[in-house]
């Protein structure tokens, strides 16, 4: 599984994106800047080698990280 590639804590932004949760409040919500959650939205997308916000969640979805 490709998620094996990802940290927790990219796990735990995969999953927060994919539920719809804009990059401040993401940063709010793990304590981290916008720029650091930017990071680690980057470094999945080329991990995981997607090319848009909806292919990422469509495979949050196939890889039951959020309820579809």
């Amino acid at each position: 599984m490709r998620s094996a590639l990802l940290s927790n804590r990219e796990k735990e932004v995969l999953r927060l994106v994919a539920e719809g949760m804009s990059n401040q409040a993401i940063g709010e919500a793990l304590t981290i800047s916008v720029r650091t959650v930017e990071a680690h939205r980057s470094r999945i997308m080329l991990k995981l080698n997607l090319a848009s916000v909806a292919e990422l969640v469509r495979y949050a979805v196939r890889n039951q990280l959020i309820d579809p």
